[in-house]
């Protein structure tokens, strides 16, 4: 039975949603072909190409962002697609590669480390491939993969379009998709939006439009050229998820009128707070020093804690959670989120509450 008791949540995905978000949640339905729904869908562009940094159109799809994830393949993958694996969901796209019927090969490295621009480089002068995929912030893991570096590499080779995933960094950092050259960038609601799940979002590069038209095996629901020629008349292709695009639309007031450069200080900031305490508590990080996270920390479990019995403390005294590490890294790992709505009190509060329930 679901229970009204509310347990904050300080784990990466989904994150805490505000009061405010949830309101917005209660606007009155629209007509999904109405001009007033044109009206929101066409008014959050702008804001959205900022955050984006693209002069293309943002696309909302009634989805997670794998929906994309999988869309990106079936769009674009004409002869092969390079992988990029350094974690679980960056591990999951090869296999999604694979389910979708195209050829693909795996750049993988150990989880906890980056993708390095030199093997990027080595596995696509092999030949074969027009099409790669990045996953910028590894979530599992903690991983940051150097996405400027790794965009120059691709861009020496002009048939290759450049698939990224930007589900947990997206609005915590710049990402300028045009400047980049990237060709599908993506991310989803529950993240950095600190939006309940179901939504995702997308932009297109016009020559990733080119390539998709080239192919015949799109399918419907995540044809980027019926996304296209929808959102000429400010329309989506099938059913919009209305209630979650009001609440986009307030996340993207809160994050304008704070500063989209102030937002960015502020998660770098947060992010800095954690790290001082895992130094100072005697753990040490999953990733590498200069390719970690800005919005979530993964901590290496080196003083042999009961994770799990820590979060059980932690939840039952203050009613909040951290994560206990993903697949394979569970009690290996824990992680802590400062993603999204969080500032310097809520982090800081959970970061004594830790103190108070850590295991002796």
């Amino acid at each position: 039975m679901p229970t009204n008791e509310h347990v904050k949540l300080f784990i990466p995905g989904p994150v805490e949603v505000s009061k405010k978000t949830f309101h917005a949640f209660c606007s009155p339905m629209i007509g999904h072909r109405s001009g007033d729904f044109k009206k929101l869908y066409g008014g959050i562009q702008p804001r959205l190409q900022t955050l984006f940094g693209t002069r293309q159109p943002v696309f909302l799809s009634t989805s997670s962002a794998w929906g994309v994830m999988e869309g990106a393949i079936r769009n674009l993958v004409a002869k092969k697609v390079l992988n990029c694996m350094c974690g679980a969901f960056s591990d999951k796209w090869f296999d999604v590669s694979k389910r979708c019927g195209k050829e693909a090969g795996a750049l993988q490295v150990e989880w906890g480390q980056p993708i390095l621009p030199a093997q990027v480089d080595a596995a696509l002068a092999a030949g074969g491939y027009d099409a790669i995929t990045l996953i910028h912030n590894e979530t599992s893991c903690g991983v940051r993969n150097p996405l400027k570096e790794i965009a120059a590499v691709v861009k020496k080779y002009p048939g290759v379009l450049f698939i990224v995933d930007t589900v947990s960094s997206f609005s915590t950092e710049p990402i300028p998709m045009d400047e980049l050259g990237i060709d599908v960038l993506l991310t989803g609601s529950q993240k950095a939006l600190a939006l309940p799940p179901g939504l995702a979002l997308f932009s297109v590069s016009e020559r990733a439009f080119e390539r998709a038209a080239t192919l015949r095996d799109r399918g419907y629901y995540f044809d980027f050229l019926e996304f296209k020629k929808n959102q000429e008349q400010d329309m989506t292709p099938s059913t919009p998820v209305i209630s979650h695009i009001y609440a986009l639309c307030s996340k993207l007031d809160d994050i304008f009128e704070e500063g989209v450069d102030v937002r960015h200080a502020r998660h770098a900031r947060l992010n800095g707070i954690v790290h001082e305490w895992v130094t100072s508590r005697g753990f040490e990080f999953f990733a590498p020093d200069g390719y970690r996270s800005l919005s979530l920390t993964c901590v290496k479990n080196t003083r042999g804690v009961d994770v799990a019995e820590w979060i059980k403390r932690l939840r039952e005294k203050y009613r909040c959670v951290i994560d206990g590490g993903y697949g394979k890294l569970k009690g290996a790992t824990f992680r802590i989120s400062n993603m999204g709505d969080e500032n310097e009190e809520t982090i800081t509060a959970l970061l004594a509450w830790l103190d108070d329930t850590l295991p002796a």
